[in-house]
């Protein structure tokens, strides 16, 4: 009975442990892959199927403008609404622009400020991109242990059960 409980048990870390991973991986996943400076031209390979997006980096309030070029097909840029940030490494960053591609290919972005500031564009996929592991990671929370406390009631029942059968044998034989 114990082996049955024990291996409830594990059940519950493994939950814990996969849900902490699927968060983790989910956040890390998001924070922009390709940065560059204000000004500068990149070209990035974006595919619709990662919900990409682009990221400002400053430490101060910008004015800015990004344009898109290149690829398949003419992609567009649609301003992000509300405020949504993304911390990597001890940089905040904050969705901007997602991109609405076409299809995937390699396209040219280009992102300038109006102010002389300190500021980092980056290419990353879309807050919302990140449900998907969330919501992962959150059933791995609960369907493992619960599988796990599962897999331990019926253990337990199934002893108990057998011993007492044995028990009246037992009796019934002695």
């Amino acid at each position: 009975m114990a082996l049955v409980w024990g291996m409830a048990l594990v059940c519950g870390i493994a939950g814990a442990v996969l849900f902490a991973t699927g968060v983790m991986s989910s956040v890390s996943e998001l924070a922009p892959t390709k940065t560059f400076a204000s000004g500068e031209s990149v070209t990035v390979p974006i595919d619709p199927a990662n919900e990409p997006a682009i990221y400002l980096a400053s430490d101060t309030a910008v004015n800015y403008e990004c344009r898109i070029s290149g690829g398949p097909g003419q992609a567009r840029l649609a301003k992000t609404v509300g405020n949504q940030t993304v911390t990597q490494e001890g940089t905040l960053w904050e969705q901007i622009v997602v991109i609405n591609a076409p299809a995937k290919g390699d396209y040219q972005l280009t992102c300038t400020t109006r102010q002389q500031a300190d500021a980092r564009f980056g290419v990353g996929r879309e807050l919302t991109a990140a449900a998907g592991g969330l919501a992962g990671g959150v059933a791995a929370l609960f369907l493992i242990p619960g599988a796990g406390l599962l897999i331990g009631i019926v253990g337990t029942v199934v002893v108990l059960v057998r011993r007492s059968g044995h028990r009246k044998r037992l009796a019934v034989g002695g």
